[in-house]
């Protein structure tokens, strides 16, 4: 089921409130969602005291240059894959001095998926440093617009159930 402007916003809030409760910011480093974790977290006035910026990083080129993902994870894993969101954590958080990061790759669709990552498959990771970034892989159902709001929303849910942790 696609997540709601209205479940985004929510979900957007909720994260928000817990990053100034710790008085830590943000960074995101996004791909198949095209910065639309930044954009929700950026929505209300005041943001940029608990989002310090955001990478998109759709291309490997990109992710390589902007993020340090290596060309052994690249070439062994692919763009959609454990390795990669984990080096896309480390390359954010090293990037800005954020405190925690949340990174984001995923088969969007409608085309690109294969039987080993059909179109749905979406990697996300966040932590505040490498020992901690946690990864975890889930599946949406639904065409492109879909899968990037169920992604935008389990991403901003995922770092705020990180952050509670802390």
């Amino acid at each position: 089921m696609p997540a709601s402007d209205h479940e985004l916003e929510h979900a957007g809030d909720q994260l928000a409130t817990k990053l100034i409760q710790l008085g830590y910011a943000v960074v995101t480093a996004e791909s198949c969602t095209g910065g639309w974790v930044a954009k929700v977290l950026t929505d209300k006035p005041g943001s940029s005291a608990y989002v310090v910026g955001g990478l998109v990083t759709y291309s490997n080129e990109a992710k390589q240059s902007l993020l340090g993902v290596t060309d052994a994870s690249l070439g062994n894993h692919g763009a959609v894959s454990e390795p990669v969101v984990r080096e896309m954590v480390a390359g954010a958080l090293a990037a800005t001095g954020a405190n925690v990061a949340v990174a984001i790759s995923g088969v969007a669709g409608p085309g690109g998926g294969s039987e080993e990552k059909p179109v749905g498959t979406v990697w996300f990771a966040w932590g505040a440093s490498i020992e901690s970034t946690e990864a975890v892989v889930q599946h949406f159902k639904g065409d492109r617009d879909q899968v990037r709001r169920q992604a935008v929303l389990f991403a901003l849910q995922g770092v705020s159930g990180f952050l509670k942790q802390t």
